[in-house]
C-alpha cells in the first residue's frame, strides 16, 4: 500500500501557490486513511426503449430537397421529407446569415489559426496564442476523435451534419464574394467544409465549460528539465527558419477562468398552478455574447409527421433547436454551475529520471508522449512547419501553470474533462425538439447526456413543469465526495483554484462516466421551476434540492441579487388570482428593474439629504455628490432609455458591491430577501463619492438620460465604430436587473474584427472614450412561451437580429425595435401566420447543384 499520508503532504506543498500560505502550512500535516476505498466502476448501460416515433434521417433517393420561407425579420422556416434535407436548408439558411462566425470556428477547431494568422493574436507581441490554440485542441484530439467516430454516430446525426454542411457549403459556392460577409468573404480560410469539420467544431464546443480553457497550461507542459517550446519539422533547417522569421514564443499563461465569457441566463417554467390558463408557460432568457462564436439564430424546422419545432440555437449545431417549443413541449437553458472537469494530480515515480511514470494504487503509469504538428504563416504566402510533443496519461492531458501547478520531480498534474468527448448533444437535442409529451422529454435526458453545461427548464401543454441539471458532471465515486467534502485541503484547495482537484494516485479519486439521470439535481410537479445561474438549490423555493453531487454547485449559500429578483418575480408578482398571463410575464422581463434599488434607494436617498452641499473626502480628494445625489432623487428606480439618473445608482452598486454594508445578514431562514437594507456610514458615503468621481472622469453627467449613456454600435466590416450608437435599455447583475447587459472587451472566441471601449477600471464597466456602457453582451434570444387551447403562442426577440452581415436587411432590424421600446414580437408557428408574413422564399433542391 502507497504511503497516503506522505502523498498529501506532496499535495499541499505543491499547490501552496494558489493557497493562502499559513492556512496550507496548518493542513500539510493532516492524516488521510483511504485504506478502505471503492474503485470506479462502469455500469452497464441500462437498456430503454423509444418512445418517440422514428424519423427518417435520409431520402430514399440520395436528393436533399428543402423549402425555405423567411418571415418579418429574416427568421427561417424549412420544411423537408427527412433530416439530412431539412438540415440543408438549416445550413444554406445560416450560412446567409452567419457564414463567416463558423468558417471562423472551423479554422479554430481543426487547429489552423497559426496556418491563416501567423503564431501571435498580436502579431510580433510572442503572445503565441495561435500557436496555443492549434495545439491546444490537437493535443485534445478532437479532430481525431470525429474522423474515428463520424461513422458510429446515429443515423440521424450523420444525416444532419451531412445535410448542414451541404446546404452551408452550396451557399458558399453559390454566392458571390460581394455579396458575402465583407468581413471574411473570398478569405483564404473561408472554405467549404464536410461533416467532420462539423463534428470536431461540436466537440470543441463541448468543451468551452472545460478543458478547452486550459489550452495554455497544456502548452507548456513538459517534464522537468525539457523545453514546451515547439521545433522546426527536421525537413527545414534550422537556417531555413531563421531566414523566414525569428519566432519569438513568450506566453502568458493563468490559471483558467472557470466562466471566461461570462455566459448566463434566466428561465422559467410555469405550470398549470401558477397559470391563468391552467397550462404551461415558460420564460427564456440566455444572457450570452452579442458577437463572436456564442451567437444564437432563429429558426423553424417541419418533417411532416415527425418534428414541428422553433426557437433559437448556438450556430454551428446543425438543424436542432437549442431553446424554443414544439406543440407539446416548451423549455430554455441557463448555464449551470456544475464543473465538468477534475484536476488530477499525480505522484511521479522517483525511480524515472524522464518524469514520465506515475503511480496509481501502487502500480506504475505511464505518461504518454504524442507528435503534434502544425503549420504557421510567417510571411504573406509563407509558412514553416512546427512540431511539439504533446503529454498524457490514463485521465487525459498534462497541464502545467507557472508558480500553480507545475510538473516538478514529485508532482505533475493532468486534466479529465466529461465531456471529452460528448457525442450525444445532436440527439439529445433532437429527442426534445420531437418530445409529444414531459414523459418524452424526460426520456430524451434518459437516453441521452448532451445538454453540456446547461440547467434545463421545460413546462408542457398540459401543465407539467421539470427542472433538470443533467450538464455533463463526472461521476465521482463515494470516496472521492467524501474526501472532497470533508478534507480541509481539498476543499481549500478548490476554493483557491475555482476548480476541484483531486489526487491521482488513488483510483478511488477517478470517474469512468458522468453522473446518470438519475442521480441528477431535478424538479417536477405543476407549480414552477426556474433559474438564474445559482445552482439547483432553490430551483423550487417550497422544495430546495439537497443531497446530489458537490460538483453541481453549492447549497445553503447567498444567492445573487438577480436569482433574487426573479424569485421575487415568481413568488409575490403574480396576477391579483396569484396566476401568470403571458403579458405579465413579458411585462417582468423588460421591466428593466433593479433588485439592489427596490431594497437600498430609500436609504441611499436619505444618506444624501443628510450630506446636503458638504463634499464627500475620497483618498484626499474633495467630492461635490450633490449633482449627482439630485439626479438620483429623479430617478424613477428603472433602467430604462428615459430614466434620468440610473447610471448613478449603477456606479453606486459598482462600488457598494466590493464592500457591502448591509444591515441586515443573509440567513437561510430568508435565502431570497437576505442580505439586505443599507447601513449609512462612511463606507457607503464614501462609495457614493467614488461612484461620482468615476462619472466625473468619463464626463457623463449625472442627469444624463439612461439612453445617452447605454448604447448599443455595431462595428463595420473592417472592425472599426460604425457611430450609429442607438439608446438601450436594460439593467446589470450589479444592481440585481433581471434583463441584463454588459460589455465584454476581451476575446469573443473569434477573430473577427469588432471595435470595443476600455472601461476606466475595473470598478466599472464606465467607459470615458465611449462617454458611457457600450453593450455587447446580455439579453440575446429572449421568448415568452405560453400553451392555449389553440396550441403554443409565442413572443420573442434576438435582440443583435438574425444576421451579422453589415447592412443587410435583418442586421439591425430587431435591435431597432428593441431600441425603440424594449418589446418582444410575436412568433409565427402556424401555417397561418406563416403564410400571412413570408417575405421570401426558396426551393432549395441538390439537384441543381
Amino acid at each position: 500500500m502507497v504511503n497516503n499520508t506522505k502523498k498529501i503532504r506532496l499535495f499541499g506543498r505543491t499547490l501552496l501557490a494558489i493557497s493562502i500560505a499559513t492556512t496550507l502550512a496548518a493542513c500539510g500535516d493532516n492524516n488521510n486513511d483511504f485504506s478502505n476505498i471503492e474503485t470506479p466502476t462502469t455500469p452497464e448501460p441500462t437498456p430503454t426503449t423509444p418512445t418517440q416515433t422514428a424519423i427518417p434521417a435520409f431520402d430514399d433517393d440520395g436528393t436533399l430537397s428543402a423549402d425555405i420561407r423567411w418571415t418579418t425579420y429574416g427568421v427561417p422556416h424549412i420544411k423537408a421529407d427527412n433530416l439530412e434535407s431539412m438540415a440543408y436548408g438549416v445550413g444554406y439558411a445560416f450560412a446567409k446569415d452567419n457564414l463567416c462566425v463558423l468558417a471562423d470556428q472551423i479554422v479554430k477547431y481543426n487547429s489552423q489559426r497559426a496556418k491563416y494568422f501567423g503564431p501571435d493574436a498580436n502579431p510580433g507581441s510572442g503572445d503565441a496564442e495561435h500557436l496555443i490554440n492549434d495545439f491546444g485542441f490537437l493535443t485534445l484530439g478532437i479532430r481525431e476523435l470525429a474522423e474515428d467516430n463520424l461513422p458510429r454516430l446515429s443515423a440521424n446525426s450523420r444525416a444532419m451534419f451531412q445535410g448542414y454542411t451541404q446546404g452551408y457549403n452550396r451557399y458558399l459556392a453559390e454566392t458571390p464574394v460581394d455579396e458575402q460577409d465583407q468581413a471574411c468573404a473570398g478569405q483564404p480560410w473561408v472554405q467549404a467544409i464536410d461533416s467532420v469539420d462539423l463534428l470536431t467544431y461540436s466537440l470543441g464546443v463541448a468543451l468551452l465549460p472545460g478543458a478547452a480553457n486550459f489550452l495554455g497550461p497544456m502548452f507548456l507542459a513538459a517534464p522537468e528539465g525539457e523545453s514546451y517550446l515547439p521545433t522546426p519539422a527536421s525537413t527545414q533547417s534550422t537556417e531555413t527558419i531563421a531566414s523566414k522569421v525569428a519566432l519569438k514564443i513568450a506566453p502568458n499563461v493563468q490559471l483558467p477562468a472557470k466562466n471566461p465569457q461570462e455566459m448566463g441566463s434566466n428561465g422559467w417554467g410555469l405550470g398549470s398552478d401558477k397559470t391563468t390558463n391552467g397550462k404551461g408557460m415558460v420564460l427564456g432568457n440566455p444572457h450570452f455574447p452579442h458577437t463572436g462564436n456564442l451567437r444564437f439564430w432563429q429558426f423553424h424546422t417541419q418533417i411532416p409527421g415527425h418534428l414541428n419545432v422553433t426557437g433559437s440555437s448556438l450556430m454551428g449545431l446543425p438543424g436542432a433547436v437549442n431553446i424554443g417549443f414544439n406543440e407539446n413541449v416548451a423549455w430554455t437553458h441557463t448555464f449551470s454551475t456544475a464543473e465538468h472537469f477534475v484536476v488530477y494530480q499525480l505522484s511521479l515515480d522517483e525511480q524515472d529520471t524522464s518524469g514520465l511514470t506515475h503511480t496509481v494504487d501502487g502500480a506504475k503509469r505511464t505518461i504518454y508522449e504524442k507528435p503534434l504538428q502544425i503549420d504557421v504563416a510567417v510571411a504573406p504566402g509563407q509558412t514553416i512547419t512546427l512540431n511539439k510533443t504533446a503529454y498524457y496519461t490514463n485521465y487525459g492531458p498534462m497541464i502545467e501553470v507557472p508558480g500553480n501547478f507545475e510538473w516538478t520531480a514529485q508532482n505533475a498534474f493532468a486534466i479529465k474533462d466529461a465531456n471529452l468527448p460528448n457525442f450525444d448533444v445532436v440527439d439529445h437535442w433532437l429527442a426534445m425538439n420531437m418530445a409529444t409529451s414531459m414523459d418524452e422529454f424526460k426520456q430524451a435526458f434518459k437516453d441521452y447526456d448532451g445538454v453540456i453545461f446547461n440547467n434545463t427548464m421545460a413546462a408542457s401543454a398540459d401543465g407539467e413543469v421539470f427542472y433538470i441539471d443533467d450538464s455533463t458532471v463526472p461521476g465521482l465515486t463515494a470516496t472521492a465526495i467524501e474526501e472532497l467534502t470533508t478534507n480541509p485541503l481539498l476543499i481549500q484547495t478548490k476554493a483557491a483554484a475555482g476548480f476541484t482537484v483531486l489526487p491521482g494516485f488513488l483510483s478511488a479519486f477517478d470517474f469512468n462516466q458522468p453522473v446518470p439521470y438519475e442521480q441528477a439535481p431535478k424538479y417536477e410537479g405543476t407549480d414552477s421551476v426556474q433559474n438564474s445561474n445559482d445552482s439547483f438549490w432553490l430551483t423550487n423555493l417550497s422544495s430546495p434540492i439537497t443531497g446530489v453531487s458537490p460538483l453541481y454547485g453549492n447549497v445553503e449559500y447567498q444567492q445573487s441579487l438577480r436569482s433574487r429578483m426573479g424569485q421575487k418575480f415568481i413568488e409575490t408578482e403574480a396576477g391579483s388570482d396569484g396566476t401568470f398571463h403571458p403579458e405579465e410575464v413579458e411585462n417582468l422581463l423588460l421591466s428593466n428593474r433593479s433588485y439592489l434599488a427596490e431594497d437600498i434607494l430609500p436609504s441611499v436617498l436619505q444618506m444624501c439629504a443628510a450630506q446636503g452641499s458638504d463634499p464627500v473626502m475620497v483618498d484626499g480628494e474633495s467630492v461635490d455628490i450633490a449633482a449627482a445625489c439630485d439626479a438620483l432623487g429623479n430617478w424613477d428606480g428603472t433602467m430604462n432609455t428615459l430614466s434620468v439618473g440610473a447610471h448613478v445608482f449603477r456606479e453606486f452598486a459598482f462600488q457598494f458591491s466590493n464592500n457591502p454594508q448591509w444591515e441586515t445578514p443573509f440567513s437561510l431562514d430568508a435565502p431570497v430577501t437576505t442580505p439586505s437594507g443599507l447601513i449609512q456610514n462612511e463606507t457607503t458615503l464614501q462609495q457614493f463619492a467614488r461612484a461620482v468621481q468615476v462619472l466625473n472622469e468619463a464626463g457623463v453627467a449625472p442627469d444624463a438620460k439612461f439612453g445617452d449613456v447605454q448604447f448599443v454600435e455595431r462595428s463595420l466590416p473592417d472592425g472599426t465604430a460604425s457611430g450609429e450608437k442607438l439608446p438601450w435599455g436594460g439593467a446589470h447583475n450589479i444592481e440585481g436587473g433581471f434583463n441584463v447587459f454588459n460589455i465584454v472587451a476581451g476575446n469573443n472566441g473569434t477573430l473577427l474584427p469588432r471595435h470595443t471601449y476600455a472601461p476606466l477600471n475595473n470598478d466599472t464597466i464606465m467607459s470615458e472614450e465611449a462617454k458611457g456602457y457600450h453593450i455587447n453582451y446580455g439579453s440575446s434570444w429572449m421568448l415568452v412561451i405560453n400553451f392555449t387551447d389553440e396550441g403554443p403562442q409565442g413572443r420573442g426577440i434576438l435582440t443583435y437580429s438574425q444576421s451579422r452581415v453589415y447592412g443587410s436587411d435583418h442586421f439591425l432590424d430587431q435591435t431597432q425595435l428593441y431600441s425603440q421600446h424594449p418589446t418582444l414580437r410575436d412568433m409565427y408557428f402556424t401555417e397561418e401566420d406563416i403564410a400571412a408574413n413570408t417575405i421570401s422564399e426558396l426551393t432549395l433542391s441538390s439537384e441543381e447543384n
